[in-house]
């Protein structure tokens, strides 16, 4: 039987991170622990699903270090990419690209993860 995948992003201050990721329409699901500060959260956006984990997890079970950012880029469909850009830019987020026509018929702009790593956020045209 096939289940879910989901990636697992190792962040420095999972909050923060979930902040970020509310914004782009991620609700959080999962908390653990469940009281305090969370050491890792899970996220649902559609059929879209994400972890936020502290990046000392890796090394702490794994023996393995998290390198720096960007470490990936996440490409997020939303209906109004101004609207989007302007909410991510009034709450201090970096926007690395203004809103663009593409030439594949969508229009995109890109803003950054509060880790450094890339978020496109596109609408087809």
């Amino acid at each position: 039987m096939r289940r879910k995948a989901f990636p697992v992003l190792y962040v420095a201050d999972v909050r923060r991170s979930v902040e970020f990721y509310t914004l782009l329409g991620y609700e959080a699901t999962y908390q653990f622990p469940l009281e305090g500060d969370p050491h890792y959260v899970g996220l649902e956006r559609g059929d879209s699903s994400l972890g936020l984990s502290d990046a000392n997890w890796p090394e702490a079970q794994l023996g393995i270090t998290v390198g720096t950012a960007p470490r990936f880029e996440l490409f997020v469909y939303v209906d109004d990419v101004e609207a989007e850009v302007e909410r991510f830019r009034a709450a201090g987020h970096t926007i690395l690209q203004e809103p663009a026509t593409m030439p594949w018929g969508e229009r995109q702009a890109y803003l950054t993860d509060p880790e450094g790593n890339p978020v496109a956020l596109a609408t087809p045209v």
